[in-house]
């Protein structure tokens, strides 16, 4: 895969990542990086270390497929700098052509990435159970409570499996869990020793979730892919372009309290998206026939 491409595909990560409840795991699933990603985080490992204490820099960059890493979190937090402003306007003054954006990207990879799949009686219950899933969560209402410091420490490792689960916002998960307002003003006072929790959880989360996720991919390839499909179709409501207070609502009721409901405009933007989305996996396609046919 071109690293061009990998980089690509950070930025469209990035960009997601800044949408509450919108998943980066859910375009690195659809964008076809989700595997590798899961790979690479699950080899930083007591071996990559073994190899950074032996001086062995390039065997211990090319165990955590260092390269892919770089590249796709570069996008990423380019992505996140670049974009910032221009998303959170959005959101602030066009939620709905916001919206419309992402909900045709995503309703543009669903089918490419179904049709990978074997499909039988067992994998098509995944499926199911993967979208009741997301839907019971996105139905959860936040907790409020007073956090003690091990708290942060929890929310991170929690958070951080959401993050890297398709479907499923890691912001959303720390609302829910009544953490989200503690660690955002953890991060805008400086507050070092729940930021320190923080990271650790972080850490701690990801480099075990990523080492679950790998064996069941690698065990269950089929099965598992059918789960997370079906997490990031329940999940997809929460992409509606109408919604009041956050919550997706019906046109009639949107339109009670809007001068409009922005069709044409909300149109054209899902059309952009899909789009982008085709035009990324067609790209794709051909970098890696042009790859084939080199070799």
């Amino acid at each position: 895969m071109s690293y061009l491409m990998v980089w690509c595909k950070g930025l469209m990560m990035g960009a997601a990542d800044i949408v509450p409840g919108v998943s980066g795991g859910t375009l690195a699933l659809l964008l076809g990086i989700y595997e590798r990603l899961i790979r690479a985080i699950r080899s930083v490992d007591h071996h990559a270390l073994g190899m950074l204490l032996r001086g062995r820099f390039l065997a211990a960059w090319q165990h955590i497929d260092g390269t892919f890493l770089l590249c796709l979190f570069g996008g990423i937090l380019l992505s996140v700098f670049v974009l910032a402003n221009g998303v959170s306007w959005m959101l602030l003054h066009q939620p709905v052509l916001l919206w419309s954006l992402f909900f045709g990207l995503i309703l543009a990879a669903l089918p490419p990435l179904c049709m990978r799949l074997r499909w039988d009686r067992l994998r098509l219950l995944l499926l199911l159970a993967g979208i009741v899933l997301a839907l019971i969560i996105g139905r959860l209402q936040p907790v409020e409570l007073e956090p003690e410091l091990w708290m942060f420490f929890v929310a991170g490792a929690i958070a951080i499996c959401a993050m890297i689960l398709p479907g499923i916002s890691g912001s959303f998960i720390l609302l829910l869990l009544g953490m989200y307002a503690p660690v955002l003003l953890a991060v805008t006072e400086l507050q070092l020793l729940p930021l320190l929790l923080f990271a650790s959880g972080c850490a701690l989360g990801l480099l075990s979730f990523s080492r679950l996720l790998s064996c069941l991919l690698a065990r269950y390839h089929d099965a598992t892919l059918a789960l997370l499909v079906g997490v990031v179709i329940g999940a997809m409501y929460r992409v509606w372009p109408w919604q009041l207070a956050g919550e997706p609502v019906s046109w009639q009721t949107y339109q009670q309290s809007h001068d409009s409901l922005q069709l044409l405009g909300a149109l054209l933007m899902a059309l952009l998206g899909i789009a982008l989305m085709q035009g990324m996996l067609r790209l794709e396609r051909q970098v890696a026939s042009e790859d084939i046919s080199r070799t």
